[in-house]
């Protein structure tokens, strides 16, 4: 069966091997954000001769094809998920890694507005949030009380 992803690749004319295949598959079944080396460790689950040089290759030829993006989550690793024509952001717990997808029609009218008003159009842009839940909130408002 081919994946979501694959088909994409096959819609914008990339050649697709088998390595290719069982990559666009694994990014395709994810669902989370994946790193290389996390796609390199469930694509040799499928096909132990996958090195981690044809992941590499293979993620850089997706990117290009703006078939997957790449994802800054504020943990010093690009993360990739699969380019949707909807639009979103990502809420990341701190604490937790854990990974929130949301969209916010009044935050892309704000994001619209305020690019107006400075003269500008928006072409691109990416915005990632990071906290931690209301409750736990208190902690590091104590912590802060505590330290010196």
């Amino acid at each position: 069966m081919t994946s979501r992803l694959e088909a994409l690749c096959m819609e914008k004319g990339l050649k697709m091997t088998g390595q290719r295949r069982v990559i666009s598959q694994v990014l395709s079944e994810a669902d989370d954000h994946p790193d290389v080396e996390e796609v390199h460790r469930r694509a040799v689950q499928i096909d132990p001769r996958i090195s981690i040089a044809t992941v590499y290759r293979t993620m850089r030829l997706l990117e290009d094809a703006q078939v997957i993006e790449r994802v800054d989550l504020g943990d010093g690793r690009a993360r990739y998920e699969e380019a949707t024509a909807d639009h979103h952001h990502h809420l990341i717990d701190t604490r937790t890694g854990r990974i929130i997808e949301f969209a916010s029609p009044e935050l892309e009218a704000m994001k619209e507005r305020i690019a107006h008003e400075l003269g500008y159009k928006i072409v691109g842009h990416r915005l990632e949030i990071y906290g931690v839940p209301l409750d736990d909130a208190g902690d590091d408002a104590r912590d802060e009380e505590e330290r010196p």
